[in-house]
Formats: structure tokens, sequence, C-alpha cells
């Protein structure tokens, strides 16, 4: 099978969208498949990959982020298509990338795969503090207007998790469909835990070497809700002076980040970490992941905290309070950096109180989520020959 994703938001130093373009080359690989990423780049070029390869179409740049680019013309992407005749066409995202395979003229499966509740990451995240969802919901009808025109121009939509499947149908998109994510079988486990590593962090902190570590990871970025994260942290460490708040990850907010760090006291800023093994000793090396975000599709982050044996305080809505609530976890309200504060409290203090399991479910892996998503492709596929040659039966048929 050939599946050409049209990726708007793919980068080299991009997060989370390079390690899922990563593993999905690497599945593709292992398992006989070939995947054509089309992306927006400087150049147009074509580089080849261990499991298919990368398909750079000459864009211009992001603005407020130099390490993306952005469609603007479809007939390279167009082009590129035509070329590769996928069996596959994928949209990874409701925008420009998303239109320009949607509107493809040619005879493949579609899927438009949605990596981003919008309306959750930005309008909930400037407007929450003065409207509530459904209302901000009704406000951006239109946004939910054109999802739902371009989700009929495919075949499936797919969905890292079922609770956004279900927001989804809610605006009646088109045939939602939930494909959940995984994580990297093997590399994030408590068994990385470092001591040494942790004192260096706490160290970094300025927190003392036998003090609690809490971990933020993720973009610096808006939908992140940094700010949550660090003004929860600071209110929390009146009463736990023993704190240290270590943050990963970079991005436009990192000025800002950088600010509010200083003003909160005992919090480092790593930068991003692109080293795989030694962002899950990180993970494995602390106490309490603090998150952010309440729009995940899957959340990712939390995932891999989860088998790394941390604890998780997490936002009550999106993916990654789905994932936190399977174990040892407190939820807050989303942006609200008070009742942050006090779920991270009383999860220390859950943590400190002998009783309670510190296990969680664990999440499924990036392999079972890549051998879902190529099994449903393959079956639209096989549903549409099947209807063509029901098609060319009837019509033999009917001429005989």
């Amino acid at each position: 099978m050939k599946i050409a994703d049209v990726s708007g938001f793919y980068s080299e130093t991009g997060g989370g969208v390079a390690s899922y373009v990563r593993q999905k080359l690497d599945f593709a690989a292992r398992h006989g498949h070939e995947v054509v990423v089309v992306a927006p780049g400087p150049v147009s070029r074509t580089e080849i990959r261990a499991g298919g390869k990368i398909a750079w179409v000459k864009s211009p740049g992001m603005p407020f982020d130099a390490n993306y680019h952005m469609f603007f013309a479809g007939d390279e992407v167009w082009r590129v298509l035509d070329q590769e005749a996928p069996d596959v066409v994928a949209g990874s995202s409701p925008w420009r990338g998303g239109w320009m395979a949607g509107h493809w003229p040619g005879d493949a499966v579609k899927a438009l795969v949605f990596h981003q509740d919008f309306i959750a990451g930005y309008p909930y995240t400037l407007l929450g503090g003065v409207m509530t969802r459904p209302s901000i919901d009704r406000l951006f009808d239109g946004y939910w207007r054109y999802v739902r025109r371009l989700s009929e121009c495919f075949d499936v939509t797919v969905t890292g998790g079922d609770w956004l499947a279900k927001r989804l149908a809610s605006f009646q998109v088109h045939n939602p469909v939930s494909v959940p994510f995984g994580i990297e079988t093997g590399l994030f486990s408590p068994a990385r835990r470092d001591e040494t590593l942790r004192r260096a962090l706490l160290t970094a902190c300025g927190a003392p070497a036998d003090g609690r570590l809490l971990l933020a990871v993720g973009r610096l970025h808006p939908e992140k809700r940094q700010r949550t994260i660090i003004e929860g942290f600071a209110i929390a460490r009146k009463q736990r002076p023993n704190l240290g708040l270590v943050v990963i990850g970079d991005g436009p907010l990192r000025a800002n980040v950088e600010k509010m760090a200083r003003a909160a006291g005992r919090v480092h800023l790593t930068g991003a970490i692109a080293d795989r093994l030694r962002l899950a000793a990180c993970f494995a090396s602390a106490d309490i992941l603090v998150h952010g975000s309440g729009a995940e599709t899957y959340g990712l982050v939390v995932a891999e905290a989860i088998s790394s044996g941390l604890a998780v305080v997490s936002p009550d809505t999106g993916g990654a309070a789905d994932l936190a609530r399977r174990g040892l976890s407190r939820v807050y309200a989303t942006g609200d950096a008070a009742s942050c504060a006090a779920a991270i409290l009383d999860l220390l203090a859950a943590l400190e109180m002998p009783g309670e399991p510190a296990t969680f479910d664990p999440p499924g892996s990036s392999e079972s989520h890549f051998e879902a998503l190529f099994a449903l492709y393959q079956s639209l596929i096989d549903g549409r020959r099947a209807a063509g040659d029901h098609g060319a039966l009837a019509q033999s048929s009917a001429d005989s």
C-alpha cells in the first residue's frame, strides 16, 4: 500500500508531528508499505527515507515560527500526488494541506486525519475566561460548517482518541473513526530512573537534592498553557518550598515562558531534548508530570509519563484527561492556576501516603496504532474495489 500524507505542519525541527511521521515511516519500512510525506519547505526537493520519502514543496515561511512553512498554491502538491499515484491520500489538518488533499481529483481513498482540535486549542484558550465552551462553539459555527463540508471530500475522518471522534460526530463531521495513538515500545519505563540526573535537575531548579521534582513537557505555545502550569506551581510552592519544576520544550513563547519562570522561582527551562533516551530518563527521574493543554487529541506526553511511572496532574478536558484518569492522577479545571496548584498539592500528599497504587493502565503502542490505521485504510481500499467489481458485474449483466 502506498500512502501519501499531505502534512502541512511537518518540520524536521518539529515536535509531535515529526515524531509521528518518523514512527509511521518506520512502520511502513518494516511491513512493506510506502509512505510519501508531502510537506512545505524552503525549496522543492525529494528526500528518500526508509519506508518512503519526504517530498518537500517550496512554500513561504510561517509567521511567528521559523521552524515551519505553509502551503500556498495547490498545483505543486497535486503534481506530486499525480506522480506518486497513491492508494490512500491523507490530509493531516483541516487547513490548507487538508483542503489540497481533499480536492485532489485523483482516484484514491482519502482520509482527513484530525491531529488537532483548533477550537479547543485556541478559542477555548483565549476566550474561556469570559465565555462558556458551548458559546464559543456557537461563535465559531462557521469553522464547524467549513470542517463539515471539507470532511465530505474524504472517505473517513480519523481521530487519535474516542473523545474527539464523539466531539466531531456532535458537529456532524463525516464518518469520524477513532484510531487511538500510542507510544514507542520499550523506550519509556520506570527502569530509566537516574538518581544522578534527578539531583542535577533539582539543582538546576535551585531546589534541595531531596526535594520533589515536577516536570512539564511540550512546545512553548499558547495552547500548551505553560502559564497555568508555572503559576500553579508557584502557588503550590508556597506550601511546599522543596518543589522544583523542569520545563522541557521550545517554541515561539520561549521569551515569555522564561520571564514567567524567573518570576515564579525554582523553574528550570531545558529547551527541547532531541535525545529520546535522555527524555525518557527525565520522565522516569521525576515525581509528577504537570500538563497544561486541555485540547490534546490523544495526550502523547501524558502517555509517555504514565509508561515512565509518573503520577500526572492534568486539565480536565481533552485526551490528556482521558489518559490521566486511568491511574494515580489528579485533574483540575482547564486553565485555572489555583485549581492546578490544589491538584499538585493533593497528588503530592497521595504519593506520600501508603496504600494508594502508583500504577497505571498502560497506554497502547505506536505499533498497535499504525496496525489499526493501515488496516482501516486497507479496508477502505478493499471496500472500494468490491463496490467497483459489483458495479462492473451489474453493468455486464445489463449489457448481456
